[in-house]
């Protein structure tokens, strides 16, 4: 007879739990009920662009790529984004679950209390629209996670003279501020780690855009408002694509995830790099933080740089595309300080002793607080499991990496873990389904017997909330996880789907995704289905990875992200025709970020875009120009000029474009001046085939072949018929690691009237 299994939650652990009691055991093992207090299944994710009771905004980017956000047997759609946002998580898990049914899945119902009983059943009362009720069931299994609560600092008032809400609430500048009697001023984000980090990039693009978009403003003068970020201490802030390969000329990327999940760069069997810091290892990790972003992030603000006995702390990350040139170009000002107290519109820092007056709205970015997704446990059962609600991080010491105590044996968890845990959950979901199926430990395999026996995680972790060097993500390492859960569960790891180019250590990319450790039903052939997303996921890696290395997609999303700011610019024109003088422009040029536009795009195109299921139209620059352009023959010959163009990434192609700006309303697109095309990367150590010289690219036409001589840096080119004019354009664009120092624009113009060589140089 099948057991009653009761899971709260439905969340992402909640429905990979369920998924895998009842579709990865032996069948009619499992009756699984979900109750979910929200009104829709998803947890923290969104199923809409319009979801407004979620504690995530629906248009959030994922820090990690769909190949780390992913379930081993259910592939994405083709059409989502490496990074999808957070509503597009929302539906994958929807779309999921009506894949893998069969569970009783009841919303809008919410646990209030259970009570384990002598024969170890659990008595479980659910609150609904209808009433209370209570049900019994063989099984208890907690799938709450962290987020049960946001944390309000109890130095912060939650009423003051300005709005002061939680980062979860931030949903854009006209809901933050309606309630604010105060024009302008300064915008606190308080909240130094990931969610501060986001946060105030976030607000600081949704500024940028009220101020340099055309049309009627947002809010009244954008102009007047300043965004301020007080962070304890620095964190190493990663784009969302990165290097594998960040000291190469022309760095190839990739989704973040994907260089960092490398296998092939670590010895093994893997060791766990998380938890306890030692100062060596701490001046290791920091290190190869640096050099993958190639700086110690000083360029950008002396608050934000990482040197000196900051090297010997437990270093800490975030991930925002574009928060680290937001703080260049002073949209936004980082504080390294506590805030100690808040009153009326004064905020006052205890470190250091600073007061920031004319506070306009305050943000928390303070994190969560994870016990009151556990508060219908009993006393005895949270005493059991060492619940301390001082030790956020780690509320609850459990067996296995975060499944189980051995003092209750019908009770599981799933997803109380920090850091990417897709792959863990996963894993956390079948290491239950492994205990509970099991009729007697002694019948288990020896590798699960030995795991659990060996098993030390509940003292490490009492032993880690006191620990001075504690990770930023003590629970553990996901790489290293992910290998010790596949030892336990006897799930090996799947090769990797094809051959990639060869990195700079002579080794190919061997990433980690949850798909290479597949489930029972995709590996014993159960589920021809589950196998076909599995293998899916496995080929959507391999491509990912291998158009990043040897084609060079992504480097115009790369280039995209490393203009926002400011450049010096100086650019020399040689003309051919005395109707055009030769001369010099010495200026600055700007890119100002902004919500995408819907100017010189086809109305179909917008549509689709702006639907329900659509992208939407992204972000994209404003491009303004301005210096003093000096005759060549005569230097008395000087006057002031100007430019305008809107620079676009359109993600679903990959592709960079550069617009003219119209006339009479210089901030709005009028019509596409041209697309960037970026040149296949040739090796920088050409080959040589029977003595002749050979790119490692096929079907380079001569002219690129010579436009990549002698040349460092990824080169593009375009064209562009203006009536009769044809302008021919070339770029090269170098990078430091992920960030572009330098580029070069130059472009031929010849027409019946027109016959002259621009060449500009942009240094940051």
């Amino acid at each position: 007879m099948a057991k009653t299994v009761c899971i709260v939650g439905a969340g992402p652990s909640g429905l990979v739990a369920a998924k895998t009691l009842l579709h990865d055991t032996p069948q009619h093992s499992f009756k699984v009920t979900i109750f979910e207090a929200q009104s829709r299944i998803g947890g923290l994710w969104p199923t809409r662009k319009d979801d407004a009771i979620g504690l995530v905004h629906p248009l959030m980017v994922t820090n990690q790529s769909r190949h780390t956000v992913q379930f081993s047997d259910f592939s994405w759609q083709d059409s989502v984004p490496q990074f999808p946002k957070a509503w597009q998580v929302g539906q994958y898990l929807e779309q999921y679950t009506n894949e893998y049914s069969g569970a009783d899945i009841r919303l809008g119902h919410k646990v209030v209390k259970t009570d384990l009983q002598g024969d170890g059943s659990w008595k479980v009362e659910v609150e609904s629209s209808r009433g209370s009720q209570t049900e019994t069931f063989d099984y208890l299994l907690v799938t709450t996670g962290f987020f049960g609560k946001p944390i309000w600092p109890v130095h912060v008032p939650k009423e003051a003279d300005v709005p002061i809400i939680h980062s979860s609430e931030y949903r854009d500048l006209q809901s933050l501020l309606a309630q604010s009697s105060h024009r302008g001023g300064k915008i606190l984000v308080v909240g130094g780690q990931m969610s501060g980090i986001e946060t105030a990039a976030t607000i600081a693009t949704h500024l940028s855009s009220a101020i340099h978009s055309p049309g009627k403003k947002i809010i009244q003068e954008p102009e007047s408002y300043s965004i301020h970020h007080i962070a304890h201490r620095p964190s190493w802030v990663f784009p969302l694509f990165t290097s594998p390969k960040p000291a190469a000329s022309a760095p190839p990327f990739l989704p973040c995830d994907l260089p960092s999940y490398n296998l092939a760069n670590r010895p093994h069997p893997l060791t766990n790099s998380q938890g306890h810091i030692s100062t060596e290892a701490a001046r290791t990790s920091n290190s190869i933080c640096q050099s993958i972003l190639g700086t110690d992030q000083g360029e950008f603000s002396p608050e934000t740089k990482i040197d000196g006995d900051l090297l010997d702390q437990q270093p800490f990350v975030a991930m925002s595309s574009y928060y680290m040139n937001l703080v260049k170009s002073g949209f936004i000002k980082v504080i390294n300080g506590r805030l100690s107290s808040f009153d009326k519109n004064m905020a006052t820092l205890s470190s250091p002793n600073e007061r920031i007056s004319d506070v306009a709205a305050v943000v928390l970015a303070t994190g969560f607080d994870p016990s009151p997704a556990l508060s219908f446990l009993p006393q005895s059962v949270l005493e059991t499991i060492s619940h301390s609600p001082a030790h956020p991080n780690l509320p609850v010491a459990l067996a296995f990496h975060g499944t189980h105590h051995p003092s209750l044996p019908t009770l599981g968890f799933v997803g109380l873990y920090r850091s990417p845990y897709w792959g863990i959950m996963e894993m956390q979901a079948r290491f239950v389904a492994r205990l509970w199926t099991s009729n007697a430990l002694e019948s288990e395999s020896p590798a699960f017997r030995q795991a659990i026996v060996d098993d030390d995680t509940i003292s490490r972790t009492l032993a880690l909330r006191t620990d001075p060097r504690v990770s930023q993500f003590p629970m553990g390492d996901y790489s290293f996880l992910m290998q010790e859960f596949s030892r336990a569960l006897d799930i090996a790891i799947t090769p990797p789907l094809g051959n990639t180019p060869p990195l700079a250590t002579g080794k190919s990319m061997d990433i980690l995704t949850p798909a290479r450790y597949p489930s029972l039903s995709a590996a014993t052939g159960r589920s021809p289905r589950a196998a076909q997303h599995t293998k899916s996921n496995l080929l959507a890696t391999y491509e990912t990875a291998l158009a990043g290395l040897s084609s060079g997609r992504f480097v115009a999303a790369a280039v995209f992200r490393s203009l926002l700011g400011e450049w010096r610019l100086e650019r020399t024109l040689s003309s051919r025709l005395p109707s055009h003088p030769s001369g010099r422009f010495s200026g600055t040029a700007r890119f100002l970020l902004r919500e995408g536009t819907e100017d010189g795009i086809s109305p179909a195109l917008v549509s689709k875009a702006n639907s329900d299921s659509g992208p939407g139209l992204g972000l994209e620059y404003l491009y303004t120009e301005d210096g003093t352009f000096t005759a060549q023959d005569n230097p008395q010959i000087s006057f002031r000029a100007t430019r305008r163009y809107i620079w676009r990434y359109d993600e679903t192609r990959d592709v960079l474009s550069v617009w003219f700006a119209r006339t009479d309303e210089q901030d709005r697109a009028d019509y596409l001046f041209h697309e960037v095309e970026f040149l296949p990367p040739v090796d920088e150590a050409e080959t040589t085939v029977q003595g002749n010289t050979t790119p490692l690219t096929t079907g380079a036409a001569v002219e690129e072949k010579e436009l990549k001589k002698d040349k460092r840096g990824w080169l593009a080119k375009a064209s562009h018929l203006c009536i009769d004019d044809l302008y021919n354009v070339h770029y090269e664009f170098n990078f430091n690691a992920v960030n572009l120092k330098e580029w070069k624009l130059g472009y031929t113009v010849k027409g019946p009237k027109k016959d002259y060589t621009i060449s500009g140089v942009y240094r940051r």
